[in-house]
C-alpha cells in the first residue's frame, strides 16, 4: 500500500524539469487581490504532496528519458490541470466562485508540451447544482482563459502549429476541451460558439445521456440520436476533435461510423481487463483504430485496474496500455492520465453523485488506494510513463508515437489547421 503524507516534507525536493519551461513563478489570479476580489481558499501543494514512487531506471536510461523529452512532442490527451482546495468539504462552494487555479508550478516540471485540459465540466456549478449548463461552461472557460492570458508559460492552443511553437518557445499549449455536450442542448450553432471561444475537443456525452446520445451510465444506450449525427457532422466541418470516452458503447460506435474524421477516446482503458462501463470493449477500441483514431489510457483513481494488478498503480495502468497496443497497434494508443493537483480520491468521494462514479465503477472488488502511485499528478505522470517505457524496452520511435506523435496525426486530420 502506498503511503500518504499530510503535506510536503521540508526536505522534499521539487522534481527536476524534463524540459526547460518559461515559468516565472506566476500563481493563478495573482493580478487580483485575494480576499477582496475573490474568496480565498487554501489550495493543495502542487509538488511532493504524497510519497508517490518514481519509476526506477539506471542513469543511462534516465539520460535517454531526458533526450526523448527534448526530441519529441509530449502531449497529454486528457488532464485537469487545476489545483484543488485542501478542504474538499468546501469544494462545491469553492466552485461557485468559478475560478480554476491552474497548477503552473507543477506543469513547469511535467515535461508536457501540450495538454488537453478539460476544465471543470459538470462541476462548473455556478448557477446550477446539476452542472453542464451553458452559462456555467462559458463562465468556466472564460475565467480560465483570463488567468492564462496573464502569464507567459501556458498558451491557449487553437492549431497544431501552436503545439509545435509551444515546445520551441519553452511553453505549454493548453487545449481547451469539454467531456460532454449537454450544454449545447438542441442548439447546433452552439458548437460554432464553443469553437470560436477556443474549444478544440468535445465529448459526445458524459455519463448521463443528452440530446446527442447515451452516456456510460445509461442502462440502455440507444446510440447516437439524429441530432447527435448532425452535431458530429458539424464538429467535422468546424475542425473540432470528437471524444467518446464517457459515451455508451453504441453511441461510441455510431459516432465513429458517422464521423468523417478520426476520433479520440481521450481517457479510458480495456474492459477486457476490468469489467467496468468506464472502460471500452474491444469492438469500440478496434472501430476507433480502424478509422485512424487513438485511445488515451486513463489513470483517474480506481479506473484502469486489472485482475493481475487490482491495486491501482502505474503497473495496472501500463497493462491497459500494452493490451490496447497489442489489440490495435502502437499507432493508435496514447496517454490521457486524467490527473489533477490535489486529493483526487477525496474529490471523487466528494463528487461521487455529480460525476456518476458509482455507476461507472463496475462490480469487481478492489483495494482503494489514497492515490495512484507514480501517476499522482500531471507533474509526474509523463516522466514516469516514459521511464516505464524505456525500462521495458520500447524503441525511441514507438515511444515518440505514443507520447505525442499519434495524437498529432489525428489532430492534423480532425482540426481545421
Amino acid at each position: 500500500m502506498t503511503d500518504i503524507k499530510e503535506g510536503p516534507s521540508s526536505q522534499a525536493q521539487a522534481p527536476e524539469a524534463m524540459q526547460q519551461k518559461n515559468y516565472s513563478g506566476y500563481k493563478s489570479f495573482s493580478y487580483l487581490e485575494a480576499g477582496t476580489d475573490f474568496k480565498s481558499y487554501p489550495l493543495s501543494v502542487e509538488l511532493n504532496r504524497v510519497n508517490s514512487t518514481r519509476v526506477e531506471v539506471t542513469s543511462q536510461q534516465e539520460a535517454r528519458v531526458r533526450q526523448l523529452f527534448q526530441d519529441n512532442l509530449m502531449i497529454s490527451l486528457h488532464d485537469h490541470c487545476f489545483v484543488a482546495p485542501q478542504d474538499l468539504s468546501q469544494f462545491l462552494e469553492f466552485r461557485r466562485w468559478g475560478r480554476d487555479f491552474t497548477g503552473y508550478e507543477g506543469l513547469s516540471v511535467s515535461g508536457l508540451d501540450a495538454v488537453f485540459d478539460n476544465l471543470m465540466n459538470g462541476t462548473a456549478m455556478i448557477t446550477s447544482r446539476g452542472g453542464w449548463k451553458w452559462d456555467d461552461i462559458v463562465f468556466d472557460l472564460g475565467m480560465r482563459l483570463s488567468d492564462i492570458a496573464h502569464q507567459e508559460m501556458v498558451i491557449h492552443c487553437k492549431t497544431t502549429e501552436d503545439i509545435v511553437n509551444a515546445k520551441k518557445n519553452g511553453q505549454i499549449a493548453f487545449i481547451a476541451s469539454i467531456e460532454g455536450a449537454a450544454m449545447i442542448e438542441n442548439e447546433l450553432d452552439r458548437l460554432d460558439i464553443l469553437y470560436g471561444l477556443g474549444v478544440r475537443c468535445l465529448g459526445i456525452a458524459y455519463s448521463e445521456g443528452n440530446q446527442l446520445g447515451g452516456g456510460l451510465k445509461e442502462p440502455r444506450d440507444g446510440g447516437l440520436t439524429s441530432f447527435g449525427r448532425q452535431a458530429v457532422k458539424r464538429m467535422n466541418k468546424l475542425g473540432m476533435a470528437i471524444d467518446v470516452s464517457h459515451s455508451g458503447d453504441q453511441t461510441s460506435l455510431d459516432t465513429i461510423e458517422v464521423s468523417d474524421k478520426p476520433i479520440f477516446i481521450t481517457h479510458a482503458g480495456a474492459r477486457a481487463l476490468w469489467n467496468s462501463n468506464r472502460l471500452k470493449p474491444d469492438d469500440v477500441i478496434r472501430a476507433c483504430a480502424e478509422k485512424g483514431g487513438v485511445i488515451g489510457i486513463e489513470a483517474a483513481p480506481h479506473t484502469t485496474l486489472t485482475a493481475k494488478h487490482p491495486q491501482h498503480s502505474i503497473e495496472s495502468y501500463m497493462e491497459h496500455f500494452e493490451y490496447c497496443a497489442n489489440l490495435v497497434g502502437i499507432d493508435h494508443v496514447a496517454f490521457g492520465p486524467d490527473a489533477l493537483f490535489g486529493d483526487h480520491v477525496g474529490l471523487h468521494h466528494a463528487l461521487t453523485e455529480a460525476l456518476s462514479i458509482g455507476a461507472s465503477r463496475g462490480h469487481l472488488e478492489y483495494t482503494e488506494v489514497p492515490f495512484v502511485d507514480s501517476l499522482e499528478s500531471p507533474a509526474e505522470a509523463f516522466p514516469n510513463i516514459v521511464r516505464w517505457l524505456v525500462k521495458h524496452g520500447y524503441s525511441d520511435s514507438d515511444i515518440a508515437k505514443v507520447v505525442g506523435g499519434n495524437v498529432m496525426r489525428v489532430l492534423k486530420a480532425a482540426w481545421y489547421r
